[in-house]
């Protein structure tokens, strides 16, 4: 049976799914899950990270945290964990650039975050020889010395509710079915308390993104920096507070619909980074200014890294790393439409390239 019959299913048994129940199975559904079941990058895949894009997103990545960790003392053991790794090429990048700076990789415990069987295959290929540790929860991280992460793309695919303002109440938008198919609709109107202050910025037919499963793992991720010290660099596309649906699907690198084929595309919604720094902030750790991607590497020096680089290089070479230099960076591509928030201790200084 596919995924769309399981759910066309489970539908006509419950009722209606919520958009994040319904993201959640195609995601990751045991058998038909988007992630469960392939590798999803690159040009055979259905989308391109940053990591895949240039080698330089990663290194800057590993020297803003090996940065970090000189800042805090050069602690002895620490643990180097990754959220979402993808294909491991980020990690190999921070590895490969962190060896320039003495003890960072001999200290450090690679621990990945990883659900989908597919990918952890290929991370372990990507990442021979380093030994990396994979865990299915953040919540699993060991607690008992610093930790040093990054989620590159990770808090984007977590599945979010929907809600659409009516008067000073909400509509949750659910996937229920029209003439036997999957379709969108809209549940009763009733008050939501976690969006009581979204009343003061939204009106009457806006629709508001919610991502429950996101505060508990900035929770863990927080609870041991504060306690134990450590960084974590979040980079995702989004921006304070989410307004608009941003939910979409996308297969084979261009835009699908949402519910045509549940577990094929990949499923994406902006990040919404205020409730993130709320979280990290009840649970005791500080947290930078939310910085557009291009920004943060520019202060990095992905030019100067650019410019070293491209010596030697010339025509199509030459063209890729100045392409990718701009995709990265300029304001009409990634640069503004990703944003990086790092945490961190309350008594240490921001990472790298973030102002508090």
């Amino acid at each position: 049976m596919s995924l769309r019959n399981d759910l066309i299913a489970r539908v006509r048994e419950t009722g209606p799914l919520s958009i994040a129940d319904y993201m959640a199975e195609c995601l990751l559904h045991p058998v038909h899950g988007y992630y469960t079941t392939r590798d999803p990058l690159g040009t055979k895949g259905d989308f391109t990270t940053a990591p895949e894009i240039s080698q330089m997103f990663g290194e800057l990545i590993g020297l803003a945290l090996a940065q970090s960790w000189i800042d805090q003392g050069r602690p002895k053991r620490f643990v180097l964990a990754e959220l979402g790794p993808g294909r491991g090429t980020l990690m190999a990048d921070v590895l490969r650039a962190a060896r320039a700076v003495p003890g960072f990789c001999a200290a450090a415990e690679i621990c990945l975050i990883e659900a989908s069987p597919a990918l952890r295959a290929v991370q372990a290929k990507t990442l021979k020889g380093h030994a990396p540790r994979w865990l299915d929860r953040v919540e699993d991280l060991p607690g008992d010395r610093p930790l040093f992460a990054v989620a590159n793309e990770f808090f984007d695919a977590l599945p979010v509710r929907q809600f659409l303002r009516q008067g000073a109440g909400w509509c949750e938008r659910r996937v229920g079915l029209r003439d036997g198919a999957l379709a969108f609709g809209l549940g009763a109107e009733a008050p939501q308390a976690a969006l009581a202050h979204r009343l003061e910025d939204t009106s009457a037919g806006d629709l508001v993104e919610v991502c429950e499963a996101a505060a508990p793992i900035i929770s863990a991720l927080a609870t041991r920096i504060a306690a134990r010290g450590g960084a974590t660099l979040i980079v995702d596309y989004g921006d304070w507070r989410s307004l608009g649906d941003t939910l979409q699907a996308l297969r084979a690198h261009e835009p699908a619909d949402v519910l045509a084929d549940p577990g094929q595309a990949d499923l994406t919604a902006h990040v919404d980074f205020e409730p993130l720094a709320e979280a990290a902030r009840a649970a005791g750790c500080a947290h930078s200014r939310v910085t557009p991607q291009g920004v943060f590497l520019e202060r990095l020096g992905i030019t100067a890294r650019a410019q070293a680089l491209a010596r030697g290089r010339s025509g199509a070479a030459l063209d890729d790393l100045v392409a990718a230099h701009r995709r990265l960076t300029h304001p009409d591509e990634m640069g503004n439409l990703f944003k990086v928030l790092g945490l961190y201790p309350t008594q240490a200084a921001p990472p790298p390239g973030l102002a508090p």
